[in-house]
């Protein structure tokens, strides 16, 4: 199975909005990343859009119509009436709900299942009824898996933020690693489908994608970003993409 690599283009659009310009420009590099082969593009409209912009969204959906047909949007965020109202209008291929506070710099965190099950159920109904696959944001957390599939999800995205802290101690990154196999383990073996995403490298990636090989999808803004002022964007997507697994 492949891994697949959507572009989460955030941190292109959070440089973007320190000067009132049009550069650089979110569809620009979107259009790079996915001619490099990129899967998708990604995105998470924060209330203060204080990185993409809820205008960039009709830009984006254009882009993929248009000029990349197979290519995916996936949009985050968390289910408010705002961000359904504006994933209505968009119209992804995936919605990818978090349960962030607004005023949170990143999400570092998934949902307890246990607890938000009945508000996320009838939320994913509708989504899916308007043709979104839906993957929800989960710590690597097995035992939380059953009460996911619960809410009749798609897939999860397994949250990768303390595997990605784990940069200069592979002891601590093994941990994770076998925490996160763990998680995906028991969604696979619920029927779920698994993303991941949050602070992954070219790095970090292959031990990752050795321990889940039925990963489905990998999400990468920050560092990617990162590792585009050194690369630039075409190649930088080929170095991720060979990190996932894939034949470039």
């Amino acid at each position: 199975m492949t891994v697949e690599l959507s572009v989460n283009l955030n941190a292109v659009a959070m440089l973007r909005n320190r000067r009132d310009l049009p550069w650089p420009s979110v569809t620009g590099l979107g259009r790079i990343a996915l001619a490099a082969g990129a899967h998708g593009l990604t995105v998470h409209p924060r209330p203060d859009q204080r990185h993409i912009r809820f205008s960039d969204l009709p830009a984006i959906r254009s882009l993929i119509d248009e000029e990349f047909p197979e290519a995916e949007f996936n949009i985050e965020g968390y289910p408010s009436i705002e961000f359904l109202a504006l994933v209505s209008a968009a119209k992804p291929e995936q919605v990818t709900l978090v349960p962030d506070d607004p005023s949170q710099p990143t999400s570092d965190h998934g949902w307890d299942f246990e607890r938000r099950g009945a508000f996320l159920r009838p939320i994913v109904e509708r989504l899916k009824g308007e043709g979104a696959r839906v993957s929800l944001f989960a710590d690597a957390d097995p035992r939380a898996m059953p009460a996911a599939a619960a809410t009749g999800c798609d897939r999860v995205e397994l949250y990768t933020g303390p595997y990605g802290g784990t940069h200069d101690d592979p002891r601590a990154a093994e941990a994770e690693i076998d925490r996160l196999g763990a998680a995906a383990d028991a969604a696979l073996s619920l029927g779920l489908g698994v993303n991941a995403g949050h602070d992954l490298t070219v790095a970090n990636l292959p031990p990752l994608v050795e321990r889940i090989p039925a990963l489905a999808e990998v999400s990468i803004g920050h560092g990617l970003t990162a590792d585009a002022l050194e690369y630039g964007m075409a190649e930088t997507i080929r170095r991720f993409r060979r990190a996932c697994g894939q034949a470039v």
